[in-house]
């Protein structure tokens, strides 16, 4: 509290306002002001009003609201903030992030502003307010990790003896200090001190030390005594702690208890020394030693090194004739040093938890003295308490930042359960939450397909500028596969459940290099843990990468990562059910319009269709492009259906029942409602063109019997239950079906109802198929009606009109060939535009019709102004918006289609036919207007 009592005091006393004053208390004295962010800052409170602040500046003083309680150390002030430097940068001030809060809530609700502590309620899409730093919890060693209790429930909290047993008061309430700091005494001045024989000294400062249980405060305490006590010019301290990414640290004799009289002896005992405190003489203050640098030493090397590894003192006479001195510390500080004392601190069961040196006696009868056997001694008895306690001040911190790191967990499960309507918002609270605790450049969630165990269905992602640009742009949904994807580690993680904490990627052999190709990006540490639901499923992947100023992920962040793993496994799987129950309540409303509707169609009927004789197809003239059904009947239909099924040897191929498949045809023609054009005769249509293209062209050779026979039930199927109605309306109206298809809306509906079809009872058409091939055909359905819908088509043409550019199409790969599926599904649905002017006329007229009724729903219903190809009012310009039509969308497939096979050049003339016709029509009615179309042409 000193430095901040310091930083407060600087400040002019404004009378004005009180700040820099003290209330005067009972018998005249001045009590201390609260130490509260208007009096380390009062300089930010006229702004507020009058300037416009970000989220950050706003959340930093939120958080440095949260007022410290009476057991908080200075350094609990300086855990990190969302626009605090990092952690381990110097704070100016000791102003910034949230501290223990009375009671010990870290920056929690209770102690701060109605909002400040949550995020944003509702999506949760905001900049979290980052009461602590994952980093922060380093400087207490290796926290508790998680284990499973005796029913194998697992649990961040302590369990066994520790906390009460070697740990005293581990357990008191959160901010409660383990010694009261009002028992304290007075320090003695130095000329007081100077008076005492050596017991009494060593007494005075022990007891100076014994009440102090901040390990920063303590140490400097303990370097400022040494130093009074040895006469020494200097001292400084080195405390020992893991190496980063290890685990917990290990004495002389063995390992050193991790957390509250935790004992890890199979832990690897990597190690360092490490030193905040470096040439502290008795004059030092505490602030003065924090703008120092952090010193790390290698266990085992230099003097330091030697004495922590060896448990022995060193006591150096002349430093530069020692070959285990450092002489680029004193080239860099610019001090000499001569004479060297180095002890080690041990705590009460001897273990090393530190080493303490003092440097250059001070000189006698102008001679320089060295330190004598009796120092030696005297340093030792006085380092006995220290090790106490410095290990109960160790303790104690270790105490204070578990009660943080719960309240930090406790606050992310929070945050995770307050809300979980949607996948997108779950794992975008789950990515901005984790990259403000860790602090690293990117965060991935990867999401496991249900079906396929080993693939991801979903990859989100979030990098640290995404937290700038969210305050330009909100959002509510984090992105999604924008970096690639460390296949090898991620992949392993989600197969084996094990955690991967690399420090540098490139050395590690399951690392993809060519993930970082052609990008400035560069993949260092990363840290990949699975998550799992609550029955232990790995339902995805967390991925880190680079965590901040190029530092290895540690064994404290695979802890946190662990335990809030846990949260959002939950948390994703409870999404994932609440979203099924949400579609299962959208299908069985779906379900219950459509089976109120249609029916399967009676046997009677199909026993009637399979006894009347089949027409060839030249007598329907079903090779024709020409094709027009205008003359048929209902049942002729059906007949020439049966007669494409026959010459393509389906029948025979497949061994599909005749009468089964009859009995399908008639199901499916009951299947389409009454509308205007998306009826049972368009599907009969597009079946004839499509059969008509694979027989002229000889295509059937390319596709093969099974998707042949994909393809023809796709052409029948692919607008079955049509309402009249496109997906943009389904979307506006949000009816059922927009909310069980989010994309493709009336598509995904066309291909539901033609599989319910194919399994209802005596219409199985496919079920004599082997489970192979009743797989591939499904999968080739499934793709062709979704081709159907022509946003689908926008996004693949460019790439089928690449392949036919430059010819390097192969039949034999399966994605040309599924392009050209799709492609061929789109030609056969726009295929009216390719029949002469009287047959092309009069199914625009239907299109227009259907449109209309759209158009006037949207307006009457929905109150909105359609569109112009579906607004009535805009009926004299159907002629320019059908031109536009074949421009922009009909040309150019079907001049693609014409270069694959000049079999196919029918169809180009009949666009461009119909093309100049409309022209015709539209320069009757509206003259300037095709002048302006023709010259943007």
């Amino acid at each position: 509290m000193r430095r901040l009592k310091a930083a407060a005091g600087r400040r002019p006393a404004d009378p004005a306002n009180g700040l820099g004053s003290s209330p005067v208390g009972p018998a005249g004295r001045r009590q201390p002001a609260p130490l509260t962010s208007t009096r380390l800052y009062p300089s930010a409170v006229p702004l507020c009003p009058r300037r416009k602040a970000t989220r950050q500046v706003v959340d930093s003083w939120l958080v440095s609201h949260a007022t410290p309680g009476s057991g908080q150390s200075s350094s609990d002030l300086l855990l990190g903030s969302p626009t605090g430097p990092a952690p381990g940068a110097q704070v100016a001030g000791g102003g910034g992030g949230g501290g223990m809060a009375p009671g010990g809530c870290s920056g929690s609700a209770a102690a701060m502003p109605a909002g400040a502590a949550a995020s944003r309620s509702g999506s949760g899409a905001t900049t979290p307010v980052r009461k602590i730093s994952a980093h922060e919890f380093e400087r207490g060693g290796l926290l508790k990790p998680i284990v499973n209790t005796i029913d194998g429930t697992p649990t961040f909290l302590s369990v066994g003896p520790a906390h009460g047993a070697e740990g005293g008061e581990c357990g008191a309430a959160p901010g409660t200090p383990l010694l009261s700091s009002h028992g304290r005494t007075q320090r003695l001045s130095r000329n007081e001190l100077r008076h005492l024989d050596e017991k009494e000294l060593i007494f005075e400062l022990v007891k100076d030390i014994c009440n102090e249980l901040d390990v920063r405060s303590l140490c400097h305490k303990i370097l400022q005594n040494v130093s009074m006590l040895l006469r020494a010019d200097r001292g400084s301290l080195f405390l020992v702690q893991p190496a980063r990414g290890s685990g917990p640290q290990g004495g002389a004799n063995g390992p050193v208890p991790t957390a509250c009289g935790d004992n890890s002896p199979s832990t690897p005992r990597r190690r360092m020394l490490v030193s905040k405190l470096f040439d502290v003489c008795s004059r030092s203050t505490l602030a003065e030693m924090e703008k120092k640098e952090e010193i790390r030493i290698t266990w085992g090397t230099g003097i330091v090194g030697f004495v922590a590894e060896s448990g022995e003192p060193v006591n150096i006479p002349d430093a530069y004739k020692d070959e285990r001195f450092n002489r680029e510390i004193d080239a860099s500080t610019g001090y000499t040093t001569k004479t060297l004392l180095c002890m080690p601190i041990k705590d009460t069961n001897g273990d090393v938890i530190g080493v303490a040196q003092v440097i250059n006696k001070e000189m006698e009868k102008g001679k320089i003295s060295c330190f004598s056997s009796s120092d030696e001694k005297v340093f030792a008895s006085y380092l006995q308490f220290c090790g106490i306690g410095l290990r109960n001040a160790q303790l104690y911190e270790k105490s204070q930042l578990e009660v943080k790191r719960n309240q930090v967990l406790l606050d992310l499960a929070r945050m995770i359960f307050e809300e979980q309507s949607t996948i997108e918002h779950m794992v975008y609270r789950i990515l901005t939450h984790t990259q403000s605790l860790i602090q690293c450049q990117r965060v991935q969630v990867l999401l496991l397909h249900q079906a396929s165990k080993g693939s991801f269905s979903r990859v989100f992602d979030f990098e640290s500028s995404d937290l700038t640009r969210e305050e330009n742009d909100p959002r509510t949904s984090p992105f999604e596969s924008r970096f690639p994807i460390n296949v090898g580690i991620t992949g392993y993680v989600a197969t084996t459940g094990e955690t991967v904490n690399i420090p540098n990627a490139y050395e590690d052999e399951r690392f993809d290099h060519s993930v970082d190709d052609g990008i400035a990006f560069k993949h260092k540490s990363i840290l990949c843990m699975a998550i799992k639901n609550s029955s232990g499923q790995i339902i995805g992947v967390i991925q880190l990468i680079n965590k901040f100023n190029d530092l290895p992920f540690t064994k404290n962040d695979e802890n946190f990562v662990e335990a809030f793993a846990i949260f959002c496994g939950m948390g994703i799987h409870n999404t994932h059910m609440y979203e099924k129950a949400i579609i299962a309540m959208a299908k069985q409303s779906v379900t219950l319009d459509v089976l109120s509707y249609h029916a399967s169609a009676s046997l009677d009927d199909a026993r009637r269709l399979q006894r009347q004789v089949v027409p060839s197809a030249q007598k329907f003239q079903l090779h024709d492009f020409k094709f027009d059904d205008i003359n048929m009947t209902q049942d002729e239909t059906l007949k020439a259906c049966l007669r494409m099924f026959l010459d393509l040897d389906f029948v025979n191929r497949f061994h599909i029942d005749y009468e089964v498949l009859c009995r399908w045809l008639l199901s499916v023609r009951k299947n389409y409602r009454n509308v205007t054009y998306h009826n049972w005769r368009h599907a009969f249509n597009v079946a004839q063109m499509m059969f008509a293209i694979i027989t002229a062209t000889q295509w059937w050779k390319i596709f093969g019997d099974i998707e042949c026979l994909a393809l023809i039930i796709a052409c029948l199927c692919h607008d079955l239950d049509h309402r009249g109605t496109n997906n943009s309306f389904q979307i506006k109206a949000s009816s059922p079906l927009a909310q069980l298809y989010s994309t493709s809306t009336m598509e995904h509906h066309h291909f539901d109802q033609c599989i319910m079809i194919l399994n209802s009872q005596g219409n199985q058409i496919l079920g004599n198929l082997s489970p192979d091939e009743y797989s591939r055909v499904i999968k080739v359905l499934e793709d062709a009606i979704l081709s159907t819908d022509l946003a689908v088509y926008f996004r693949k043409r460019g790439a089928f009109f690449n392949l036919v550019r430059t010819s390097s199409y192969n039949w034999s790969r399966e994605d040309h060939r599924e392009l050209l599926r799709g492609m061929t599904m789109t030609v056969c649905d726009l295929a009216a535009i390719t029949k002469p002017w009287d047959v092309e006329k009069r199914v625009a007229e239907l299109v227009t019709s259907e449109f209309f009724e759209q158009g006037d729903i949207e307006r009457k219903e929905l109150h909105i102004t359609p569109i112009d190809i579906m607004n009535r009012e805009k009926e004299d310009q159907l002629p320019l918006m059908q031109v536009g039509f074949i421009d922009s969308i009909c040309l150019p497939i079907y001049e693609s289609f014409a270069v694959l096979s000049d079999k196919l050049e029918p169809l180009v003339d009949g666009v461009r036919n119909n093309k100049q016709m409309w022209l015709q029509m539209a320069d009757e009615d509206n003259p300037d207007e095709v002048k302006e179309n023709e010259q943007e042409n």
